[in-house]
């Protein structure tokens, strides 16, 4: 008989040896934007001819892929204003409902 537990008193006992910790989720982080670099450069690489862009008093130009991906951004923060102040809004009324 060994000194070394089974697999499922391992399991059982929550002492996994192949448990998730900050550092695999780190790497896989780390992949995951690795990846979308990779391929926000092949965006970039094959959309570089210029587009003509208009929005109220403003008039230019710009590498296609430069417009599209200010646009993104700009949804992406207005998204992120949106939902903070969803959150805090929430927050709020969770800490008004808790109070006596």
């Amino acid at each position: 008989m060994t000194d070394q537990p089974t697999t499922s008193e391992t399991l059982t006992n929550g002492k996994d040896p192949l448990r998730r910790s900050r550092t695999s989720g780190a790497w896989i982080g780390v992949v995951a934007a690795a990846l979308l670099l990779l391929l926000l450069v092949v965006f970039i690489a094959q959309n570089t001819q210029d587009a003509h862009l208009s929005f109220l008093w403003w008039d230019g130009s710009a590498p296609l892929s430069v417009a599209l991906l200010v646009a993104a951004v700009i949804g992406i923060a207005l998204t992120a204003v949106v939902g903070t102040l969803r959150i805090l809004q929430l927050r709020r009324r969770v800490r008004r409902d808790q109070q006596p």
